[in-house]
């Protein structure tokens, strides 16, 4: 079994967040290349971000329906990053999650990473008593798949790999505001909703025993050792 470094770095700018990320993976790429000896498959990052906005190397600029100017009066930030994806948002309440994993070491492709991903957190909805499911044209978490116009997401995902190393991640809301998603088309979506664990819940949920049981499952589910 292998040994995924954890880290919980709570409230972070998305930006020092970001530049955290890169120097991860570029530690875990030197590590594949023997320098220094590889000693565990990487990293496993938790964290919210105050208000923001990214959009993916693929997502068009005209998903962000708002001015600079409407950006301010939010309080909100926008970055154009190196992920696959359209535009998603940020924020308190959302758990924000960035595996730097070697998926050799792990033995699995890109597409089955994905695939555990979402894995992850349907099996994290299944215990609160929700039905999470996979859309077949778009990643991430769903709920009502197939019952048209009541298809919402509840957690995106978005990643980056090169050389089978992998950074970026997923965006899962739990207790996030999602009035800040009228500002965007989510996922470059225009005929899906978003929605949140509070929301269909009907209150608010202990955010550090949802993302305990997060960590929970991405070692069950990725057979890997946090530590």
């Amino acid at each position: 079994m292998q040994t995924v470094k954890f880290q919980d770095l709570g409230l972070i700018d998305y930006k020092q967040g970001w530049d955290y990320q890169e120097e991860l993976f570029a530690k875990v790429q030197a590590a594949r290349n023997g320098s220094p000896a590889r000693q565990d498959a990487g990293y496993l990052l938790f964290c919210e971000h105050p208000h923001v906005y990214t959009l993916g190397k693929s997502g068009k600029n005209n998903n962000l329906l708002i001015s600079d100017q409407m950006l301010k009066q939010i309080d909100a930030t926008y970055y154009h990053i190196n992920r696959g994806g359209d535009i998603t948002y940020h924020g308190p309440g959302q758990l924000v999650v960035y595996p730097i994993f070697d998926l050799e070491m792990l033995g699995i492709t890109l597409k089955e990473y994905i695939h555990r991903l979402e894995e992850v957190i349907i099996n994290t909805l299944d215990a609160f008593k929700l039905k999470g499911e996979r859309l077949n044209s778009a990643t991430g978490v769903w709920l009502d798949v197939g019952q048209t116009g009541k298809e919402r997401k509840i957690c995106a995902i978005g990643v980056r790999a090169s050389r089978f190393v992998t950074m970026h991640g997923l965006a899962f809301n739990v207790n996030t505001n999602l009035d800040y998603f009228s500002y965007i088309n989510p996922c470059g979506f225009v005929d899906k909703g978003v929605t949140s664990m509070q929301k269909e819940l009907g209150s608010r949920v202990d955010f550090n025993l949802l993302a305990q049981r997060v960590k929970e499952e991405f070692a069950a589910v990725f057979g890997i050792t946090l530590n």
